[in-house]
């Protein structure tokens, strides 16, 4: 039998409490390290006795989760990572799959789920919640209505309450370009305001709620 090494990347010491509990159930699993921020995960995970990382999305202040996933999974020979995290937003998902992560799972997910998506990862394959997988395979059938990740980033950063400038200062783009980018927001959503837009977004699960 195969043993699959794991490195779980969490800040709160009771979740890695709980995943190595259930984790350490499987016969084919080994925890070899944890990590209670992204930047430690990240290196921790360029050891090179790690196959597996189940990676959370937020760390509170620093690195953020996809941040660390880009940066694990840029070296050669680099373990695969495993988003487990409570968002389901299509901003976290395109984040983190575009960021190199091998499967995206939900913290709800049962023990059962949890190890299969663990050890199809281990493989080489994707490993996507059902919820996760219609996520993305409805954004696929209607992409002319799916907003990209550059318009999701302007988004949030609307209802976070910045100008148009400092949109423009964030994501180093032009004040045309980030007016462009919500035109394009506002066609695709079916409103005409800023207010409206984040409203419609946050219902259809597009970005997280404030």
């Amino acid at each position: 039998m195969t043993t699959i090494r794991l490195l779980l990347a969490d800040d709160h010491p009771v979740v890695r409490a709980g995943l190595r509990a259930v984790l350490d159930a499987e016969p084919d699993f080994t925890i070899v390290a944890e990590a209670a921020t992204a930047e430690a995960a990240a290196e921790r995970a360029a050891e090179g006795d790690v196959d597996v990382v189940l990676m959370d999305l937020q760390f509170g202040a620093g690195m953020h989760g996809s941040e660390a996933t880009a940066a694990i999974t840029a070296r050669e020979g680099a373990p695969r990572v495993l988003v487990l995290t409570t968002y389901d937003t299509d901003a976290d998902i395109l984040a983190a799959v575009e960021a190199g992560a091998a499967g995206y799972l939900l913290k709800d997910a049962p023990p059962e789920e949890l190890a299969a998506a663990v050890r199809t990862a281990a493989s080489g394959r994707s490993a996507l919640a059902p919820a996760i997988a219609h996520r993305l395979m409805d954004r696929m059938r209607a992409p002319a209505e799916a907003l990209s990740r550059r318009e999701l980033e302007v988004l949030h950063l609307v209802r976070a309450g910045l100008s148009n400038q400092q949109i423009s200062k964030e994501l180093f783009l032009s004040q045309a370009t980030v007016k462009s980018h919500l035109v394009h927001i506002y066609a695709k959503l079916g409103v005409d305001s800023r207010t409206a837009a984040v409203a419609v977004a946050t219902e259809r699960g597009l970005i997280r709620r404030a």
